[in-house]
């Protein structure tokens, strides 16, 4: 029931930049924690940031300072603007989002993935 469509991957260099968007419909309550895993080839999947009611935002040390996630809650959106790319931020990203923190964490809905190359 709950679909969550994502876009905005692709191919970019080093110190490129990309916005990824994800938009989350089916749902029938408000989906107040929506956040960002990526999977790099070879590696477990990995929580990005996330942002609660569409205002508190965390992010991991891997991206912090370089990605800024937003949302607007009452329409179920999710954005992550990633500046300065990485090589090692090469992966599939995936939205996800669940009524809470928790249920995001441990059970949300999945986007479908989104490739992101960064190239060297």
């Amino acid at each position: 029931q709950v679909q969550l469509v994502e876009s905005g991957g692709g191919l970019v260099q080093a110190g490129g930049s990309l916005r990824l968007s994800c938009a989350a419909s089916g749902s029938r309550f408000p989906l107040n924690a929506m956040g960002w895993y990526r999977q790099a080839p070879g590696k477990q999947r990995e929580l990005v940031a996330y942002i609660l009611s569409g205002r508190v935002t965390n992010y991991s040390d891997s991206v912090a300072g370089r990605f800024t996630i937003s949302g607007e809650s009452a329409k179920n959106t999710v954005y992550l603007q990633m500046n300065n790319l990485k090589p090692e931020d090469t992966g599939v990203y995936y939205c996800a989002a669940g009524i809470n923190r928790q249920t995001m964490g441990s059970n949300p809905y999945w986007g479908q993935g989104t490739q992101v190359t960064v190239s060297s």
